[in-house]
């Protein structure tokens, strides 16, 4: 059974599952799924708890002994098993699929994993895992679904607030779940119950945004040229490697420009999405929905571009290089507005 987190407290009220799974990229959502089955445990009468992190020379016949030792006069026990690097191993995924086939009586196991890729997803292990295991997948909400996680998470104290205070909350905790929840029982405390409005949250929240480079990427594809403005300043006062940001910027035109000359030449997108082996599914839609509205010369430019801001870098050519990058994102993201307009005009 696949859960999302929002549907975990529901089934937690019903008798315990004898597996699970949580994994994702947000450690907030993480925590909170897993600390919520472990109090379900203990009120289920799960008692005894022991704890097994898998890390270097980690023993896998230990997973074996933990379930097989039960105290004769103890209740039913939780086995928490963490992964923390995602990958068991060959010994550890045969484990986890002897494990997975046999499940021990009278125990309760929770499996913890990091965000996992799509290769990881189709291993052995975790087929065998996710076939017998209730399984969360606990991921931050995209950009545009933030809003509304803040105001779920804003009704959880009691409060409300309109759209322009969950845009502004949103803006300033971009990226930071944790920051975010603080902030939420923050405003909890300095106001109780009600109605939030603009000037309550704006004196309240901070700006605890992070800033990654990858959501400028992000933003890039999805054509937001505010909030690569927003991300680039961020990234700028955070004094992230110019390197490492030319390296992003470049690699996603790159990437566009070979699959848009593919699509111009009649090869179907799946097959150049495979080829470029971009596998996510978020990205995969990302790429298509920037595709339309950028062509095969604003690419061609972009990535001369792009040539032009490594020479500054290397001090080879005279230039602000954080100008540079804001001109080159908005030559990419920008372009759909452009296009959006002309539609209007027209």
């Amino acid at each position: 059974m696949n859960l999302r987190p929002e549907q975990l407290a529901a089934q937690l009220e019903r008798p315990l599952a004898p597996l699970w799974v949580v994994h994702g990229n947000e450690p907030l959502l993480v925590l909170e799924a897993t600390d919520a089955i472990r109090a379900a445990a203990r009120r289920q009468g799960f008692d005894e708890r022991e704890t097994l992190v898998v890390g270097q020379g980690f023993r896998w016949d230990s997973l074996l002994m933990a379930a097989g030792n039960l105290s004769l006069f103890g209740g039913s026990k939780l086995i928490d098993l963490r992964i923390p690097s995602g990958k068991p191993g060959r010994d550890g995924g045969d484990a986890l699929q002897r494990y997975a086939a046999a499940l021990p009586g009278g125990v309760v196991t929770l499996i913890t994993l990091p965000e996992l890729d799509w290769q990881a997803r189709k291993a052995a292990w975790f087929t065998a895992l996710g076939a017998q295991a209730t399984v969360i997948e606990a991921n931050a909400p995209e950009r545009a679904q933030l809003p509304a996680w803040i105001a779920a998470r804003l009704r959880s104290q009691g409060l409300d607030a309109d759209a322009e205070a969950l845009a502004f909350i949103a803006d300033h905790v971009e990226g930071n779940l944790l920051a975010a929840h603080q902030e939420i029982r923050k405003l909890a405390l300095l106001h109780g119950e009600g109605r939030l409005n603009l000037a309550q949250v704006q004196d309240a929240v901070l700006n605890v945004a992070r800033y990654d480079i990858d959501k400028l990427r992000q933003a890039v594809l999805e054509g937001d040229p505010a909030r690569c403005a927003r991300l680039l300043d961020g990234l700028a006062g955070e004094g992230a490697a110019p390197p490492l940001v030319l390296w992003a910027l470049a690699n996603e035109i790159r990437t566009l420009a070979t699959v848009k000359g593919g699509q111009d030449s009649g090869q179907p997108l799946p097959a150049l999405l495979k080829a470029e082996r971009v596998f996510d599914e978020r990205r995969k839609q990302a790429i298509s929905r920037a595709l339309p509205r950028l062509s095969s010369a604003a690419l061609r430019a972009a990535l001369l571009h792009a040539a032009r801001i490594d020479r500054i870098i290397k001090g080879l050519a005279a230039g602000d290089v954080w100008d540079e990058f804001l001109q080159l994102s908005l030559r990419l993201a920008a372009a759909g507005v452009q296009q959006k307009a002309n539609r209007c005009s027209n």
